[in-house]
């Protein structure tokens, strides 16, 4: 008996077969420019952590030769962190424009087509000022950099090897992901922050998604050869909390999801009103907020850097509670502030320190009201990473994982779920955009104008 197909189902099945059943020479060409992509970007995001590292360390050494002379302990932290801050500002605006803020929307453009990827000038500058802003105190975090590097080298690889544009497609997005791991020895939160965050532009399919894989690998290995085996953040693991303790998880969720609406649109309006400032003016105002970083970090240096430190600090906090509260919202403040500057820098590493210290302040008031539920402040900590960083990248997956695997604490998993599935569900209700889309739109927006 005679079947018969339609002419148009032949051809999609056709397409179909033509996507799962590659030449084996196509597929190993695409991983191994993948794992390539993962090496270099492995490496070179090693290099921009320990410079970052040092140039921090070596500014803080310098500072404490003069901490006992009044003046000088609060001007000279002011005035490095303003000049340093100027001289990355000066060099992107010079030299690579799209090399400013996290660059994660830049990459999404490069995906879609509607921004343009210039990696011979964008690396080296990336790198460069990158380093500047982060190693000042500014508060921004090396993933924004690493992942915007990490996307342009998957691009210079796709161009050397000449390479079609479905592979330059992935090679780029293959970077990215790698880029992410790089930054914070996370592999499974950076596979499905490609997968996730870039799912209107990536081009899905079988050896694609399979590249993205061996790339993030790749640049796993190579972070902890240096890193060593080990979280990224050495805390206690915290046992499950008893099920009936999930409602206090939710409540959490709906109050990170109208802070990540809260924060993003505040984000944008501070981009905006930095750059309407022109010449003199847009100088005085970038001296003025590297000045204030600078000084707030002299006073008190958990509210400036990129966080790591913060974060731990407040893990370990015993004194009084009002202390983490109001960390929080000077730590909204100098994020803002530093972001809104345009200076290169992510802001995952200060949302995550963000979401530590809404916590645990939410954690100690659960203690207090319900102590029948025995459950440790730091478990709220955690659950609040993942939900603060899905409201406002809206990449639930992505803060679930990244929580876990920066923790190590896998016995959250259900209050991490329930708290990021409502965190993110919250701000989509109530009308929030991502903020990579937002910026990505902000971006192009300027672009027709100018």
């Amino acid at each position: 008996m005679k079947l018969n197909i339609p002419k148009k189902t032949f051809h999609f099945s056709a397409r179909i077969n033509k996507a799962f059943l590659m030449p084996t020479k196509y597929i190993v060409a695409l991983l191994g420019l993948s794992m390539l992509t993962g090496l270099i970007t492995g490496i070179i995001g090693t290099l921009f952590h320990i410079c970052v590292n040092t140039i921090f360390r070596w500014r803080i050494e310098f500072l404490q030769q003069f901490s006992q002379q009044p003046t000088l302990q609060w001007f000279l932290p002011a005035a490095s962190t303003a000049l340093m801050l100027y001289m990355a500002l000066l060099i992107v605006r010079r030299f690579a424009p799209e090399a400013g803020g996290s660059g994660v929307q830049e990459i999404e453009g490069a995906l879609e087509g509607s921004r343009e990827v210039f990696w011979h000038r964008l690396l080296p500058v990336k790198f460069i000022t990158g380093v500047l802003t982060i190693g000042s105190g500014m508060v921004m975090g090396r993933e924004g950099p690493t992942i915007h590097m990490g996307g342009n080298i998957g691009h210079m690889i796709s161009r050397l090897f000449k390479t079609n544009s479905d592979n330059r497609n992935t090679l780029i997005t293959a970077g990215a992901a790698a880029g992410l791991s790089a930054a914070f020895n996370t592999p499974l939160a950076a596979i499905l922050f490609a997968i996730e965050e870039m799912r209107a532009q990536f081009k899905y399919g079988t050896y694609s998604v399979q590249a993205v894989a061996m790339a993030v690998f790749v640049a796993a290995v190579v972070v902890r050869l240096y890193m060593g085996q080990v979280p990224a953040i050495n805390m206690s693991h915290f046992v499950a909390p008893p099920l009936k303790s999930l409602p206090v998880f939710l409540v959490l969720g709906l109050i990170f999801g109208i802070l990540g609406i809260l924060f993003n649109r505040y984000l944008i309006i501070g981009l905006n009103l930095f750059a309407q400032t022109k010449g003199s003016a847009n100088t005085a105002l970038t001296l003025l907020c590297g000045g204030l970083i600078g000084y707030l970090g002299s006073l008190w240096p958990h509210t400036t850097g990129s966080g790591d430190q913060t974060l731990l600090w407040a893990m370990q906090h015993t004194g009084a509670i009002s202390l983490l509260i109001l960390l929080f919202f000077v730590r909204i403040g100098t994020t803002l502030i530093s972001y809104s500057t345009g200076a290169p820098g992510g802001i995952f590493a200060p949302m995550l320190a963000l979401g530590t210290l809404f916590g645990l302040w939410y954690g100690h008031y659960v203690n207090m009201y319900f102590p029948m539920l025995d459950l440790q402040p730091g478990v709220f900590a955690i659950a609040g990473m993942g939900a603060l960083f899905a409201a406002t990248v809206r990449a639930p997956l992505t803060g679930i994982a990244l929580s876990i695997e920066l923790t190590n604490n896998y016995t959250l998993i259900l209050p991490l779920i329930l708290t990021v599935a409502t965190a993110t569900v919250t701000a989509e209700l109530l009308g929030g955009k991502p903020i990579y889309s937002l910026l990505l739109e902000r971006t192009l927006k300027r672009e027709k104008q100018s």
